[in-house]
C-alpha cells in the first residue's frame, strides 16, 4: 500500500476543490487497501504451524507415501476444523520439539507428550487428550523385570517419561537413550538391548507387527504420575484457550470418541478424563487400527 500519491499530489498542485476532490479519492483507495491487507493479515494469523515427531505409532508417523498419519494428525485435523484454522503440521525430531517451539520454528507441538512438572516450568499444555502408563518389553521367555534390570541394557526414547522414570528409580540399569522410538525397537530385536521401557499403547501396537512377534509386556503397566498427554504451546499463548475450547467442543459433538475409538477401542471417553485410571486409556488398539497405523513420551 502506498501513501505518497495522495500526499505529493496535495504538495504540487494548486489548493483547488477539483484537486481536493482527487486527494480524497485517493486517500479513500488507501483505506481500502489497508482494509484488504488488515484482513489478509487476520487471515495470516488464523495459520497455525504444528509439529510432531513422526515415528511413534499410532499417534504420528509417516505412511509409506510420505505422509504423515496417525491418532494425533486425525485429532489436529478436527480440531482445526473445529477452530475453522488453516493448521499445517510438520515432522520435527523429539529432542527439538520444545527448544524450537520456544524458539517459535511452530506455534504447537502434539507428539504423545506428557503433561510433567519440569515441561510446564517452560512450555503451557492444553487440557489432556489421552492418558498412558509405560509398560518394559522383553524376549517371550525371558525373566526379564523392572526389579532385575541392575547392569542390564535397556532401551527407551531420550527426553521421555520413561527415560526419566528410569533415571529415577532405576538408575542401576544401562540406559540407552535413542532419538526416535523407531531405533530404540531396532536395538531391541537386535540384541544389542535385553528389554525396553516405552508407553503402554505404543508397546501394544508394535507387539502386533511381525517385528514385536517375539516380544512380551513384562509385568504390570506403570503409572509414573504423569500419565496425560496433552498439546504444548509457548507459555502466555492464546491458542490454549481456543484449542482447549476446540477440544471440549469435538468431545461434545461425539468426534473425538469416533476418532480415539478408531484407535483404541470403545474406552475412548475414559482415556480423556482426568479420573481414569491408567489402564483404562491404555485399552489394545483394534486389529483394523493396528494394520492401517500401528503414546506418553
Amino acid at each position: 500500500m502506498s501513501i505518497s500519491y495522495p500526499a505529493k499530489a496535495l504538495w504540487l498542485a494548486p489548493l483547488s476543490a477539483a484537486m481536493l476532490l482527487l486527494a480524497a479519492c485517493s486517500g479513500s483507495g488507501d483505506t481500502a487497501e489497508s482494509g484488504a491487507a488488515d484482513d489478509a493479515s487476520d487471515s495470516a494469523a488464523t495459520t497455525v504451524k504444528i509439529a510432531t515427531e513422526s515415528s511413534y505409532k499410532p499417534f504420528s508417523y509417516t505412511d509409506a507415501n510420505g505422509k504423515l498419519v496417525g491418532y494425533e494428525i486425525e485429532l489436529v485435523d478436527a480440531l482445526c476444523a473445529e477452530m475453522k484454522a488453516n493448521c499445517e503440521v510438520i515432522s520435527q525430531d523429539w529432542d527439538g520439539l520444545i527448544p524450537g517451539l520456544n524458539a517459535q520454528k511452530f506455534d504447537a507441538a502434539i507428539a504423545g507428550m506428557s503433561i510433567t512438572p519440569e515441561r510446564q516450568e517452560v512450555v503451557e499444555f492444553s487440557d489432556p487428550y489421552y492418558y498412558s502408563g509405560i509398560v518394559l518389553i522383553g524376549k517371550k521367555g525371558d525373566d526379564i523385570t523392572v526389579d532385575s534390570l541392575k547392569g542390564q541394557p535397556v532401551a527407551v526414547l531420550r527426553a521421555s517419561v520413561s527415560s526419566q522414570y528410569l533415571q529415577d528409580d532405576h538408575p542401576e540399569a544401562d540406559i540407552k537413550l535413542y532419538d526416535t522410538q523407531d531405533n530404540a525397537y531396532l536395538d531391541l530385536t537386535s540384541g544389542r538391548a535385553r528389554a525396553m521401557m516405552s508407553d503402554e499403547v505404543t508397546a501394544l501396537n508394535w507387539l502386533t507387527t511381525d517385528a514385536g512377534q517375539g516380544y512380551e509386556i513384562k509385568g504390570d503397566e506403570i503409572s509414573s504420575g504423569d500419565d496425560a498427554m496433552g498439546i504444548a504451546f509457548r507459555k502466555g499463548d492464546p491458542l490454549v484457550a481456543k484449542f482447549n475450547t476446540a477440544l471440549a467442543a469435538i468431545k461434545d459433538n461425539g468426534t473425538y470418541d469416533k476418532i480415539t475409538g478408531s484407535y483404541f477401542g470403545t474406552k475412548s471417553t475414559a482415556a480423556a478424563q482426568q479420573t481414569a485410571a491408567p489402564t483404562d486409556a491404555a485399552a489394545a488398539p483394534t486389529a483394523d487400527a493396528s494394520a492401517d497405523s500401528a503414546p506418553a513420551q
